[in-house]
């Protein structure tokens, strides 16, 4: 039985299928991005985007999409599928289809008359290509096709329309042909295993229209070009290969190269394969040396928070540690920079965000739990972690300070300054700036953490600063409610909003409150934050609180940290419960990651989405696969298991 498997009747309701996407990345940066019956719903969609960094900074849409035609007794059959103005579908593809499944690689299974064909997709490792085979199971007649590849050759943020500086000449390659449609991009070469003639029919098929788009309030309408179809016959027992890239190639070696690919998969057999899967999907290469983790798809780049968050469980949790050493590697030597402000030029963005460096010595105390070896975490990573104690002790970060309470006063011009970094007008969404709550409890824990690394300078020097951090916490964050403030602004009115933040005090392996205390803020999030899809941002009962996010950008900008719910917060919720509650909260844990199982059939197909509404339904919302969700719901899985089985070091547990 397979486990990611969409049958005929959810296919045929574009109702459904058109609201289910599936992504395979390449850990270049590039990717394949659709919806499960091939018809694109974003301006990001396309069977082929790549990185052009000379010409942007962003992905760029090579291969939009390529319609096949079955052919029998001289009588058409498109399979593709695409949606026209005035929400009209043509050709509708969809209705041949008998079966979608993700298992190992995509592949889909059409019926048209008496033809049966299988159609898998493969997107190369290290390598900007995409390989499909189509398989002919069974037909009773000649079966002919023909290929149509319908092309855009443009920023993923712009839409392209007809114009007159398009270059439609074509260089003639084995079995394929060579296209670049405007200057500076590549070449585009699109092979075929076997021989196939080429008839050159230039035009521009207009008025496409990308549903998800219109619904986000952007540009939806796009004209792309058609240089024209390939044509060829196929038999059983006789597959066809077709191949998209940025380099000729053999057709010969197709075959080959399509089984390895497919050999190294990780098969989606359950929740636990379908996040390693989905993890991998995140890492990016862009030299043999350097590793990072893109925030996530289809938008996001390398973001250092989102990083340093996911990263344990998209790695260590995910049988990579070598992933974790190579990405860390990467980013010493440019954070080490940073810290001494020397000047450089990096992929990662908000490098400069005051709570960076604390998100990165949580990241090493995580390497240190997984790996058990205090010693070789400190030989590894302990001059990073205390040059970044010291950093913040000598308040050399513009906007962000030690003050005499010792606690992390943080202070901007109303730009976000942390993980809730939604903004109108250049402004944060929700201003949150002074003492905020999950900074100084990252900030006591990472003070602790040393006395693990350097038992010498922490009896000497950083046990007695510890102290003091933990009476100002409680003094400054606790109120008379039993909930900890988000943030406070000395002689302002202290904001009472209920938001997820203060869970850190509590999930964190050294917290600066009591276990009562602890227990107190655990049941409150519990209580009004807690959703099957992750925890709301804002509690329903706090003034400002928006239950769906959207439909405009405005809206969306007001709703992602005002009530939205946020996956990846459940990683530091479970892990909070697990701690109060011992095992008497394992099956409470279970059925909280049961629920999220779900999530693997709607929206972002085998993975998990970025956020979702705070409101039932609990729509999916934002990226179809995010980073921080997937590694932090995976690390929950293995502290669940860790639960399970009663492993407890109390050594390990508290580095």
């Amino acid at each position: 039985m397979s486990y990611l498997k969409f049958d005929r009747r959810l296919i045929a309701n574009l109702d459904e299928s058109l609201q289910r996407e599936q992504l395979r990345t390449n850990r270049m940066g590039a990717y394949s991005c659709s919806t499960i019956v091939g018809c694109n719903t974003r301006k990001y969609h396309g069977m082929l985007v790549v990185p052009i960094p000379e010409l942007s900074p962003n992905n760029h849409v090579l291969l939009s999409s390529l319609d096949l035609t079955i052919i029998q007794h001289e009588a058409p059959f498109n399979i593709g599928i695409h949606e026209y103005q005035g929400d009209v579908f043509s050709p509708k593809g969809h209705k041949y289809i008998r079966e979608y499944n993700i298992d190992v690689s995509p592949y889909t299974i059409y019926r048209v008359g008496g033809v049966i064909m299988r159609r898998e997709q493969i997107f190369c490792h290290f390598s900007h290509r995409l390989i499909i085979k189509y398989s002919l199971l069974e037909a009773h007649s000649v079966t002919e096709l023909n290929f149509t590849p319908f092309l855009a050759f443009r920023d993923v943020k712009i839409l392209t329309h007809r114009n007159e500086h398009i270059r439609n000449e074509y260089t003639t390659v084995q079995n394929g042909i060579g296209i670049c449609l405007y200057e500076g991009y590549p070449n585009l070469y699109m092979q075929f295993s076997n021989g196939v003639g080429y008839e050159s029919a230039p035009h521009w098929n207009e008025r496409i229209e990308y549903i998800k788009e219109r619904e986000r309030g952007y540009e939806y309408t796009e004209d792309l070009y058609v240089p024209g179809y390939f044509r060829c016959t196929i038999t059983k027992n006789k597959p066809i290969y077709f191949t998209a890239g940025l380099e000729e190639i053999d057709p010969e070696e197709l075959e080959k190269l399509f089984e390895s690919e497919q050999k190294s998969r990780i098969p989606k057999t359950d929740f636990r394969h379908c996040l390693y899967n989905a993890a991998q999907q995140f890492y990016y290469r862009p030299t043999p040396t350097d590793g990072y983790l893109l925030a996530g798809y289809p938008w996001f780049g390398v973001r250092a928070r989102d990083m340093m968050v996911a990263l344990p469980g998209c790695t260590l949790y995910c049988n990579a540690p070598e992933r974790f050493e190579r990405i860390m590697n990467t980013l010493m030597p440019i954070f080490t920079a940073y810290l001494h402000q020397e000047e450089m030029t990096t992929k990662v963005q908000n490098l400069s965000d005051p709570d960076i460096g604390l998100w990165i010595i949580r990241a090493i105390q995580l390497y240190a739990q997984w790996s058990g070896n205090a010693e070789e975490t400190r030989k590894r990573y302990g001059n990073l972690v205390w040059q970044i104690i010291q950093y913040y002790r000598r308040n050399i970060h513009p906007r962000i300070r030690m003050t005499e309470n010792k606690l992390l006063f943080a202070k901007g011009d109303g730009r976000p300054l942390t993980w809730m970094d939604a903004k109108l007008n250049g402004k944060a969404v929700v201003q949150r700036e002074g003492y905020i709550v999950e900074v100084n409890a990252l900030w006591y824990n990472a003070l602790c953490f040393m006395g693990g690394l350097y038992p010498d300078e922490w009896e000497k020097d950083l046990k007695a600063l510890a102290q003091e951090v933990q009476k100002s916490f409680t003094d400054t964050f606790y109120n008379e409610h039993d909930y900890l403030f988000d943030y406070v602004m000395p002689d302002a009115p202290r904001d009472q909003s209920v938001r997820p933040n203060m869970i850190f005090a509590v999930s964190l392996p050294h917290s600066p409150l009591t276990r009562r205390q602890q227990r107190n803020i655990l049941d409150i999030v519990t209580r009004e934050l807690r959703t099957p899809k992750g925890l709301r941002t804002l509690s329903p009962k706090s003034e400002g609180f928006r239950g769906v996010c959207g439909p405009s950008q405005y809206e969306r900008e007001l709703s992602y940290y005002n009530g939205s719910a946020w996956p990846w917060l459940l990683g530091a919720y479970c892990e909070a419960y697990l701690k109060i509650n011992g095992r008497g909260g394992i099956a409470f844990v279970e059925r909280i990651l049961i629920g999220m199982e779900e999530e693997l059939q709607q929206h972002g197909i085998g993975t998990i989405s970025e956020l979702f509404d705070g409101n039932p339904p609990y729509m999916g919302r934002g990226a179809i696969s995010f980073a921080m969700s997937v590694g932090e719901i995976t690390r929950a899985l293995c502290l669940l298991d860790e639960a399970k089985t009663e492993i407890s070091n109390p050594i390990i547990r508290y580095l």
